[in-house]
């Protein structure tokens, strides 16, 4: 495939992914509260609230597999860091934070979506571990 085609793709699938994810989540009863938290360090997908807690959600998507392998450790790395940029930025250092990852995967034709919510998915990686 054209890489500029499949790179049109992987993002369409990754926008869909985390809006379902959203929808996903606040049906569980997590508020969103942005979408896309982009940083130097890196970006988180989803930052929602579950009661008194601060949820950084990776959320990956793909056709087959499993997504949620993708969530290596630089990638839990580069999301710590993005995350304690938040924290900082909008004053929550001390709030209770947690890491989830939401894995979707997409089957052929118009059969819905599977998804897996793991949270507590990873602890914080890193430098300047502020979470608990």
């Amino acid at each position: 495939m054209n890489p500029v085609v499949r790179a049109f793709w992987n993002r369409w699938l990754g926008d869909r992914g985390e809006r379902e994810a959203a929808r996903f989540l606040k049906r569980r009863g997590l508020r969103i509260l942005m979408r896309g938290y982009r940083t130097d360090q890196g970006e988180v997908d989803l930052i929602a609230r579950d009661g008194p807690t601060v949820v950084f959600v990776e959320v990956k998507s793909r056709r087959q597999g499993d997504p949620a392998e993708a969530v290596t450790p630089e990638k839990q790395r580069r999301l710590t860091l993005a995350s304690l940029h938040f924290l900082r930025r909008h004053g929550l250092l001390e709030q209770p934070c947690r890491f989830d990852v939401v894995a979707i995967v997409w089957p052929e034709g118009r059969r819905p979506a599977s998804i897996e919510h793991f949270p507590h998915a990873f602890p914080a990686v890193g430098r300047g571990q502020m979470f608990r």
